[in-house]
């Protein structure tokens, strides 16, 4: 009977834990991050415009200039998100969340009837709508997504250098900041978006678009984690400023960009890992800059702030230079050959002069920014030589050591008054209570 009654209790015992196991796993942090994980690796229809950019050019009769102004209105929607990063400040994550789902199932579901014909043929405007709408969804996984982590994994503490929202968006270092992304995301979006095009001008088969696209996607990937580990690992054993490697990623774009500009054979393949290298890169720096040097209290609103260089930049380089420059040769190839662009007829160019003039003007943009950006690793060299997280350890450490001892740090214990003035308010209190009484 004792046994028995002891193995029940044993039993009880690691049911207990069991449940105990089960609800740390699903509260705790680490399924914060594969949740996180999930959460992104199905918003990113963005980096697939090339697939199916040439099925809306064909379907709906557009020209170069015109399917780039929907990229730059899928460029605006996903990374436009501070509206996310507002709604994140007041809501939970999960309305954060379910919100980007009906975004993304409307803009992409409306896309879909119109290419498919299921619909009358929408007007630009309202394309340029549905893809904004439902590329802006990325925002909102983005969002719920990262900060969720931030906030859980980090939890950082208030600190006295957190700028406000206005007095970040104002200061000098965001502005150099926010160029430098105009010019280096603005130029290496440019041509992720017309690779499609870009392929098909140069004579590649449209099986090697696909390729293209895939190592843009892998490479981006890889950029993403080299360089958040790069600059980590450089930043806490060399003291090398996060902005300096920023620096040398827009420089190494420039590479990929003058291999399209002169189309060297088979260069595209380089071309794409260089481009979706460098594309992945910048946004681990840009963010990592950010946290650093104006403060995570309101990240998940400043992080969005700097995105939105990436849409000006995709509109400057993409539908001003870019596509007019593109639909021109068409239309002097068109006119080579004896031919009248038709009422509704795509426009094709075929050569390498299609795209080599503005992916020299895209050169010369991205060294702007290597110089713009520059300015700013003079601008905070003497921050990044500090110690940036030696705060950060000492708290934490303190915060140790008030968890292992149970003693109150000295900063939350209230002053006590002198002995003269307690003694005072004693004889007040007792005086005020007799008055009390005899009154009653």
């Amino acid at each position: 009977m004792v046994a028995a009654a002891a193995g029940f209790s044993s039993g009880s015992g690691g049911l207990r834990d069991m449940r105990s196991f089960a609800l740390h796993t699903i509260t705790g942090r680490w399924l914060i991050i594969f949740a996180s994980l999930l959460i992104m690796s199905v918003a990113g229809a963005t980096y697939m415009f090339s697939l199916y950019s040439t099925d809306i050019k064909t379907s709906l009769g557009y020209d170069q200039s015109t399917l780039n102004l929907l990229g730059f209105f899928k460029d605006l929607g996903g990374n436009i998100g501070v509206i996310a990063g507002l709604i994140n400040e007041v809501t939970p994550p999960w309305i954060v969340l379910s919100a980007g789902a009906v975004l993304n199932f409307f803009g992409y579901f409306m896309i879909w009837l119109a290419v498919t014909g299921r619909i009358a043929k929408p007007q630009v405007w309202q394309m340029c709508l549905y893809i904004c709408i439902g590329a802006n969804s990325q925002t909102f996984a983005n969002t719920g997504a990262l900060v969720a982590c931030t906030e859980n994994i980090f939890k950082p503490p208030d600190r006295g250098e957190d700028y406000t929202i206005l007095q970040a968006l104002f200061s000098i270092d965001m502005l150099i900041l926010f160029i430098s992304i105009t010019c280096g995301v603005g130029g290496t979006l440019t041509a992720i978006d017309n690779l499609g095009q870009i392929g098909a001008s140069l004579g590649y088969a449209t099986r090697s678009t696909t390729t293209f696209v895939s190592l843009v996607s892998i490479w981006n990937y890889l950029g993403r984690v080299v360089s958040g580990f790069a600059s980590e690992f450089l930043l806490t054993k060399y003291k090398i400023p996060r902005p300096l490697l920023f620096t040398f990623v827009l420089l190494l774009s420039c590479v990929g960009h003058l291999l399209i500009a002169f189309g060297v054979p088979n260069s595209l393949y380089f071309s794409s890992v260089i481009i979706g290298f460098c594309f992945g890169a910048q946004w681990p720096l840009v963010f990592a800059i950010i946290s650093e040097i104006f403060g995570l209290k309101y990240y998940g609103t400043l992080y969005n702030l700097g995105g939105a260089a990436s849409p000006l930049g995709s509109y400057l380089l993409n539908v001003v230079v870019t596509g007019k420059l593109y639909d021109i040769e068409a239309l002097t190839q068109m006119e080579a050959q004896d031919r009248i662009r038709e009422a509704g007829e795509d426009l094709t160019c075929i050569g390498v002069e299609c795209y080599k003039k503005a992916f020299l003007i895209i050169t010369a943009a991205t060294m702007f920014g290597c110089l713009v950006s520059i300015v700013l690793v003079i601008r905070t060299k003497k921050f990044y030589q500090g110690d940036i997280y030696k705060k950060f350890r000492d708290q934490a450490k303190a915060a140790e050591i008030d968890m292992t001892t149970g003693v109150v740090p000295l900063k939350d214990i209230e002053p006590r008054p002198p002995a003269d003035v307690a003694a005072a308010a004693t004889t007040n209190t007792a005086t005020s209570t007799t008055t009390t009484l005899n009154g009653h």
